[in-house]
């Protein structure tokens, strides 16, 4: 379990986190949401020890993650949105590079390296510059070297980046199968994404935790209501009557077809109106096409609760890395038909959200 705790940190005069605490278990899948410069991406790299909070606490099981920070590390796998990699090192170059970082056993890393080639599917570019990847493999060969070392706590931002619908289910199982044991926090813009993967969602705004709930209580937060959605055959329908007999509904949306039309009324949550306004239809004459009812979407929860002003954040990258030296060195082994040898660059593309 990761816990944080009265968790703080501000950039001159902006405050990016104000005070917020929660904890996430093993075994739960997390989104973490919030507008862009709300303090997510300072939240998250607080957490794997990147920024040093100005106060507060961090702990992974009970230990401040700040104790001791190798041993934080080798537990803890982080992607970040901008995942920096080395554009002229090959895919295996790249992962046995990380694993040296991380002091990984040999035999470890072989039995990782099967792992992650075959469930982020980077066979097909394992011996390919990273340079001339496609954005989306990329974004795999990131969250490859975030899984390799099989860390406890997961912190993925914007996983599915750039992907194709195929890649973008497959990378989503292999989530959902990374998150029965392990400790997840996801972050994403993509609300469909979250829903699919996540059972509890914290939105943060300004720096501060607003909602920290299961999914399905987000509506209680912002009024509960559904929808009613029912296409009709006729041509300008009049619903005064409805809404004369169910002051509590109000129309939300109206399209009128060539011969039918579609109409989106809103209902409290508590309320199934469905066969009354079934009913309804029938006895004005018209012919029911089609009914169904819905939910408060998270995209429309998310955007009330965070449709405030905010201020954005600064660019934040304090450049504070140490020179790390492996003593049990693996070579990426590429296939026999590739002699020719390739330098890392001096520095990796580091590009950081704002």
């Amino acid at each position: 379990m990761i816990e944080i705790k009265a968790l703080s940190r501000r950039f001159g005069n902006i405050k990016a986190v104000d005070n917020i605490s929660f904890g996430i278990n093993a075994g739960e899948i997390v989104g973490f949401l919030g507008p862009n410069g709300a303090g997510k991406t300072t939240t998250m790299r607080m957490m794997v020890g990147y920024l040093q909070p100005d106060q507060g606490s961090i702990e992974l099981e009970g230990k401040s993650i700040f104790a001791n920070p190798l041993a934080t590390s080798a537990r803890i796998g982080y992607l970040p949105e901008h995942n920096p990699l080395y554009p002229q090192m090959r895919v295996a170059e790249f992962l046995a590079y990380i694993a040296n970082l991380r002091r990984m056993p040999a035999s470890l890393y072989q039995q990782r390296l099967d792992y992650v080639i075959e469930n982020c599917g980077l066979e097909v570019v394992l011996n390919q510059e990273i340079g001339t990847l496609s954005k989306g493999f990329r974004q795999r060969v990131g969250l490859a070297q975030a899984i390799l070392h099989d860390p406890d706590v997961l912190i993925l931002d914007e996983p599915t980046s750039g992907l194709d619908p195929n890649q973008i289910l497959e990378i989503r199982s292999l989530i959902l199968e990374l998150g029965q044991e392990k400790t997840v926090l996801l972050s994403s813009h993509i609300m469909q994404e979250v829903q699919a993967l996540c059972d509890r969602v914290i939105i943060i705004n300004k720096g501060s935790i607003v909602v920290d709930d299961q999914i399905e209580n987000l509506g209680l937060y912002i009024g509960n209501k559904r929808y009613l959605t029912l296409e009709i055959e006729a041509v300008e329908p009049d619903f005064s009557d409805w809404f004369f007999l169910y002051p509590q509904t109000q129309l939300a949306e109206q399209k009128q077809y060539e011969t039918s039309v579609t109409l989106k009324i809103v209902v409290p949550s508590e309320l199934d109106l469905r066969k009354e306004i079934s009913q309804f239809v029938s006895e004005k004459g018209w012919q029911l096409l089609g009914l169904y009812s819905e939910k408060q979407s998270l995209e429309e929860v998310f955007h009330s609760l965070t449709m405030e002003e905010h201020l954005p954040l600064p660019d934040e990258d304090p450049a504070d890395s140490e020179d790390t030296q492996a003593d049990d060195t693996i070579d990426p082994q590429p296939t026999p038909q590739e002699d020719d040898t390739h330098s890392p660059q001096d520095e990796p593309t580091h590009e950081e959200e704002q």
